[in-house]
């Protein structure tokens, strides 16, 4: 019986050890994002903070570079004309001056400068943000989704991206705090194929 129960157990324990293989990082490598299965999304308090409120940009593209953490690169952009909260008008106003200004500053972009990611896939990456004309430092917690093949047999990796940032540091002040919180939830999904 405890020859069975150990049996069994070893058996449990190569198998978990062969799906935590499986869980390798991703081949090291170029990597070009895939516009159709990532996104960016902002979350903000309404109305003084009595809710959360959440949109998204449709419009994503970028590179990473897989490697040490040392060599490892991220770099998105993201058409801020391409918001997107499910409602026309205030689209429109997101897009103007009181906001974005989307005419005046098209792209809200990050580069990386920093990457530490820990044997489980989770960690920070830190870099430069640059949102309505203004660049400053932002460290996103950083998780490897996972790595594998797509459907037609494409190398891909999968990261999320989190952080909380002031929009008042960026010069989009407007309604604060009435309106909508000065902090805003940032995220970025990713799904990225191999060069």
């Amino acid at each position: 019986m405890k020859k069975a129960l150990l049996s069994r157990l070893s058996l449990s324990f190569i198998a978990l050890a062969a799906l935590s293989g499986a869980a390798a990082a991703a081949p090291a490598g170029t990597y070009k994002i895939d516009p159709a299965h990532s996104v960016a999304y902002f979350e903000v308090g309404h109305a003084g903070g009595i809710s959360r409120f959440m949109g998204r940009f449709n419009d994503i593209a970028g590179e990473l570079v897989v490697d040490t953490p040392e060599k490892s690169k991220i770099k998105v952009d993201v058409k801020v004309d391409s918001v997107d909260t499910r409602t026309e008008a205030l689209d429109k106003h997101l897009k103007s001056p009181d906001f974005f200004n989307a005419v005046q500053f098209p792209m809200l972009s990050f580069a990386s400068t920093a990457i530490a990611l820990n044997g489980s896939g989770e960690g920070t990456v830190a870099g430069n943000l640059t949102l309505h004309g203004v660049t400053k430092p932002v460290t996103f917690k950083l998780k490897e989704i996972g790595s594998g093949n797509g459907p037609r047999g494409d190398a891909r990796v999968g990261y999320t991206a989190s952080a909380t940032i002031k929009r008042s540091d960026f010069g989009i002040a407007y309604g604060i705090p009435k309106a909508a919180t000065d902090d805003v939830d940032l995220r970025i999904n990713i799904e990225a194929i191999k060069q």
